[in-house]
Formats: C-alpha cells, sequence, structure tokens
C-alpha cells in the first residue's frame, strides 16, 4: 500500500512539472509568504532536495520549505554573531566561521552539539548537560569518573554512550586537531568502561600528580563529544588525511542538541529545533526550546544590525549598540540589557591590541610602551564604547577582569608604577628619548636602526567599536612621532591571517586588535595563559592567544605553577608577578573592558529574557541563549502576544 501511494506521489509530481511547463502551474500554486525585508534571498537557494519533494506533503509542511518565510511567531533572530558566509559544520574544526553552530570554550555554543556540563559564569556553577550528575575526582586528583544521562540520544536515534566520548577523545589526539593538541600534554586518555561511565584520565607530571586539574576539569564543559559512527563516516570519506578531516564541511555531521542545520547562505543561518531533542526527558529540561527556528542575518555591519534591533527584526543582539540606553529612554522601544544602568552588561574579557613583535621596531620595549602610554582610553571608552565599559581609572590594568573576584587575586599595589592610564603624551616621548628611537631626518618620524617607524593598525570591518578604538591608537602614534596608519579587512579574512601563528603575520598586521577570555572555569589563569603562553607559537591554527608569538621562559614556569597551587597566598604572589612581567614587557596592551556577550533584547515578539535579578535558579547569564548555562534561557521565553 505505502508502495503504491509513492508511486502515486511520483507520478503527480511528474504531471505538476509537465503542467507548469505549459504554462498551468502558476495559476494552480498557492501564493508564496512574503518575506521580510531583510530575510530576501534567491529563491532558488530555498528548494527542498528532489527526495523530499516526491514524499507525501504531511511529511515537509509548506512553511519548511522556504527559509525567507519562516513563521514571526516560531522565530527567534539574532544579530552580532556570524560575519560572512559559514565555512562547515565540523565539530572537529575551529576553521568554520559558524557562529550559531560552532563554538568550544568556556561558556560552550551548546545548540547543535553539546558538551558532558554546562558553566554557568554567574555562580561559577558547572551543570550536567550530556552527563547525569557532578563528576568525581578520585583521592590522588589524577583520574575524574562522571556518568552519561541514560536518555542522551544523537539526532538519528541513537543512544550518546560513553564510547562516542572515548572515541571523541581519540580522534582529536589521532588527528592532532586544536582541541588534540591543546589538550594532549594535559589529559592521557578517556576511557569508556561501560556504556554509561567515562574515565578521564589526567596527564601526569614528574611528581606524579596531574600536569593541570585546572584544564582536565574545563574539557568537560568546553568540548563536544561527537558520534563515533558518524567520525568514522568522516574518516572513511577523507581517507584518514588529518587536514582533509579538519578542512571536511561536514554537512552530514549527526548532532545531539536542541537545534540542527536547516539553512544557510551569504545572507542569513538558520537553525531549526529537533524535535525529537532527548533534553524533553524529565531527567533534564523536561520541555523542547520555545523557538522551533534560530535564525541569524549577516549584516554588512553594526549600524545595520542596530537598525534591524530598532525594528524589531532582531530579539538578541550580541554586538556593540552605541549609546544602547537611548534605545529606551529616547526612543522609547521595548529594548533592555542585563543590567539596567551603565555598563548595561558583565564585564568580563579584555579586547586587547597584540603587536606584531617582528615588525622592525616593536622588538623594543620602549617602542611598545609608548605606543600604549600614549593612547587616549578615556577617549576609547567615552565614544568607542559608549561607556559601555569600567575606565582604566576605575579599575587600573593588569591581566584581570574588573570583577572584583578577579580583581583581589592579585596585589595592584606591587605594580602600581607599572600601570598606566593613558593618554601620556609626554612619558611616552620621554621614553623613547631615553631609548635613543628619535628622529634623527627631521621629517616629523623617528627611526630605529635607520627604519622609520611606521605600522599598520588592524581590525575587522564593520566592527565600529573596534574600529574607532584603532583609529584611536593611530592617532596616538602621531603625538609621539611614530606613523601609524589603519586597516580594516573583512572578517573572513582577518580570521584566516592571525590564527596562524605557523607563519609570520603578512604587511598590514603590526598591531591587530584580539579578545581576551571572559569568564570561565579556569579564569584568571586561563586568560592569562592565553595571552602570554609560548605553546601557543608556531600553532596551524591557532584561535587560543599570544598571536604576537611573545615569548618569555620566566612567564611560562609562573603559568605552568598555578593550576597545582592550592595556597591563596601563593597564587597572589604567582598572578602578582605575571601582572608585573605584561605591564613591563608589554606585548599587547587592553583597549577596554568589555561583557563576555552583549546582551541587547528587543521584547517586541519575545519576552522574559534573562535579565540581573530575574529570580531564576540557578540564575542564567546574559550570554545570547547559547552558550553555557544560558541555553536554559530558551526554555522561558514566552510570545508577547499569545
Amino acid at each position: 500500500m505505502k508502495k503504491n501511494i509513492y508511486l502515486l506521489s511520483a507520478l503527480l509530481l511528474v504531471f505538476t512539472l509537465l503542467f507548469a511547463a505549459c504554462g498551468g502551474a502558476e495559476e494552480a500554486a498557492p501564493a508564496p509568504a512574503e518575506p521580510a525585508a531583510e530575510e530576501a534571498a534567491p529563491a532558488a537557494e530555498a528548494t527542498e532536495p528532489a527526495e523530499e519533494e516526491a514524499a507525501p506533503a504531511e511529511a515537509a509542511p509548506a512553511e519548511a520549505a522556504d527559509p525567507n518565510a519562516l513563521p514571526r511567531s516560531e522565530t527567534l533572530y539574532f544579530n552580532g554573531q556570524q560575519w560572512g558566509s559559514v565555512v562547515g559544520w565540523n565539530p572537529y574544526s575551529n576553521s568554520n566561521n559558524n557562529a550559531m553552530a560552532i563554538g568550544q570554550q568556556d561558556n560552550a555554543r551548546v545548540l547543535m552539539f553539546e558538551t558532558p556540563y554546562l558553566y554557568n559564569m554567574l555562580d561559577g556553577g558547572v551543570y550536567p548537560l550530556l552527563a547525569d550528575g557532578p563528576f568525581e575526582w578520585n583521592e590522588e586528583r589524577t583520574e575524574i569518573t562522571f556518568m552519561l544521562n541514560p536518555a542522551a540520544t544523537w539526532s538519528d536515534g541513537t543512544p550518546v554512550t560513553a564510547e562516542d566520548v572515548a572515541y571523541t577523545w581519540a580522534t582529536h589526539v589521532k588527528y592532532n586537531t586544536p582541541t588534540g593538541a591543546g589538550n594532549v600534554e594535559y589529559i592521557a586518555d578517556i576511557v569508556a568502561l561501560d556504556g554509561q561511565t567515562v574515565v578521564v584520565k589526567a596527564a601526569l607530571n614528574d611528581e606524579g600528580a596531574a600536569a593541570n586539574p585546572l584544564l582536565v576539569a574545563a574539557y568537560l564543559s568546553s568540548n563536544y563529544v561527537v558520534q563515533k559512527a558518524w567520525t568514522e563516516t568522516l574518516e572513511a570519506r577523507v581517507a584518514g588525511d588529518a587536514t582533509a578531516l579538519m578542512a571536511d564541511a561536514a554537512e552530514d555531521a549527526i548532532a545531539s542538541g536542541p537545534y540542527m542545520k536547516y539553512f544557510a547562505d551569504d545572507s542569513k543561518v538558520v537553525l531549526v529545533r529537533d524535535d525529537s531533542y532527548w533534553g524533553q526527558d524529565d531527567s533534564m529540561w523536561g520541555k523542547l526550546p520555545v523557538p522551533k527556528y534560530l535564525a541569524h542575518v549577516i549584516f554588512k555591519d553594526n549600524a545595520a544590525g542596530t537598525t534591524a534591533l530598532q525594528a524589531g527584526e532582531v530579539d538578541v543582539s550580541q554586538q556593540f549598540n552605541s549609546n544602547v540606553q537611548s534605545l529606551w529612554e529616547d526612543d522609547g522601544l521595548p529594548i533592555s540589557t542585563y543590567l539596567p544602568d551603565a555598563p548595561y552588561n558583565i564585564g568580563a574579557s579584555l579586547p586587547t591590541a597584540f603587536f606584531n613583535l617582528e615588525s622592525p621596531g616593536l622588538d623594543q620595549v620602549a617602542v611598545r610602551k609608548a605606543i600604549a602610554m600614549a593612547v587616549d582610553y578615556p577617549t576609547i571608552i567615552a565614544n568607542a564604547m559608549t561607556d559601555q565599559s569600567a575606565t582604566f581609572d576605575q579599575v587600573p590594568r593588569s591581566l584581570m577582569n574588573p570583577t572584583p573576584g578577579e580583581q583581589a587575586l592579585f596585589d595592584s599595589t606591587a605594580v602600581a608604577d607599572l600601570q598606566w592610564v593613558g593618554n601620556d603624551i609626554e612619558g611616552a616621548m620621554a621614553l623613547l628619548d631615553e631609548a635613543g628611537i628619535v628622529d634623527s631626518d627631521g621629517d616629523g618620524w623617528r627611526e630605529f636602526e635607520g627604519e622609520k617607524l611606521s605600522y599598520v593598525a588592524t581590525c575587522p570591518n564593520g566592527w565600529s567599536d573596534w574600529q574607532a578604538a584603532i583609529e584611536v591608537v593611530a592617532a596616538a602614534g602621531a603625538k609621539i612621532g611614530i606613523d601609524i596608519t589603519t586597516n580594516f579587512p573583512e572578517w573572513s579574512v582577518y580570521q584566516t591571517i592571525v590564527t596562524k601563528s605557523d607563519a609570520p603575520l603578512p604587511e598590514g598586521y603590526d598591531i591587530f586588535m584580539m579578545w581576551s577570555d571572559g569568564a570561565g572555569p579556569t579564569q584568571p589563569w586561563g586568560r592569562i595563559r592565553k595571552m602570554l603562553s609560548s605553546e601557543f607559537i608556531g600553532m596551524a591554527s591557532n584561535w587560543n592567544g599570544n598571536w604576537g608569538n611573545y615569548s618569555n621562559p620566566e612567564a611560562d614556569a609562573l603559568i605552568q605553577a598555578i593550576p597545582n597551587e592550592t595556597d591563596p597566598a601563593a597564587l597572589n604572589e604567582l598572578y602578582t608577578e605575571l601582572v608585573n612581567i605584561y605591564l613591563s614587557d608589554v606585548p599587547s596592551f587592553t583597549l577596554m573592558y568589555r561583557p563576555q556577550s552583549f546582551h541587547t533584547v528587543n521584547e517586541s515578539v519575545w519576552t522574559n529574557f534573562p535579565f540581573d535579578g530575574d529570580g531564576t535558579t540557578p540564575p542564567v547569564p546574559p550570554l545570547n541563549l547559547m552558550d553555557g548555562w544560558s541555553v536554559a534561557g530558551l526554555y522561558n521565553l514566552t510570545l508577547v502576544n499569545q
């Protein structure tokens, strides 16, 4: 009977196509829903695969066939995450340019792929996701054991097993992925004791202790579990070639999360809810996330994204919106931030200008520090950040974020003479003069070893707050006799250059901006490691840090000592010395304090977003309902008009 139905459907499809060729189909077809202005895309890109067109109508609802006609009452729109077209969906790669689906970090992005645990930046808690209950260290703190939730399944309906966890790690190691290379010194092995029990074995140091217990524990909330069966399919497809494995677009990836790929082109990315998602089990969320679709239009810059936010075409904005308070104070729009008053969001990360230490003259501390001292940071914070940042008078510079917990971890008085608040033109010029770096030919520009000090300061195009900050850096150079011009390539180009630490940076990348770690289970140690550790030098794909390739054995030794140190006084000394080294050598300099994520919401369509003091337990952090425990916010949303 079923065979006859499919045959009849196929015949009807053929008849319809023939009828269309004769000009009759236009009258018979229903009119498509009119797309929103920002969602327009070529109709050909919305075509369903042929095998689905031949299926019975009830298997493919009309609305699901057109990503440009998503029901507004079922779609949550984002901005500020995706810049440029998606490259791939590969959980083994960190070069996907896929901000909606891939983000293995302290607060991992878990919309599509999932981690055993979720980190909560607000309370420091680590909560089970794929795991069932808390993880446990053995008495020697050399092994972690955890159980998997027996309800957890993949998108193909098969169970998530301990063997999946173990095989994921083995694959990272075998193919030397960035995750494998970044953790192999700290994790000796991950094994499946049985179908649900996982043991993570720490690599040991010479004393027989875990080489780095911080990173062993953090692995569980930072890295995805990938299906073994799909991984084996991927390995076969690339014939075991490591480069090909990480370059594979993985369009067929199997995942365990609540959303899967629905549509992606150069105008938008759309995820669709998996209504069979295991997390609706009572042992986890007990229900499905509320929005059926998560959509991200690819805007050309922040200004376009802000316009869409004002119009109610964006619900969750993870971008810098200049003078954000004016959207509700002056315009009366139903827009808000996590905090009601300045700085409006929780400061956690440190956008930083890195020096290319191989550029002529930038190998000199005097040149680096003079540039950093001359920058007018109050102007950056007032204008580029529109006061959405603490100032360096309020929170003197170090390696710590501006939260009280991190500020208490080092002795600020011990490094006070090394700190600077900026706009110190006289001090910067005196430093250069003392080092003999002067203008010897009278053209207004200083020279070093006969070469004019001339640099290019770079950041991604469209990132308006970063661009404004880089312009202030360039202006500072002119005031002290150093020629600095600006360059703003597209992010899709920029990220491929600055994340290659195994090759010299090309012309145009003398000074360049990148971010730092925000809040996480290894902080502030993790941030300091990524700002200063030489272990990232030479990596073909380096999304971690130290992009200027700074190397200091003393700093490396201090960084290595912290994870196994438990005495608070000793930790304070270690952190203070690292801050001393950083402010003395100036391999990079922070330009502002910034939220880990901007979290601005428009409640025209959706409401019940997380905000400070909303009473949720555990508290839901302002990370755009997709990173770490913030994904819990997707289950609390309600429509404004029910």
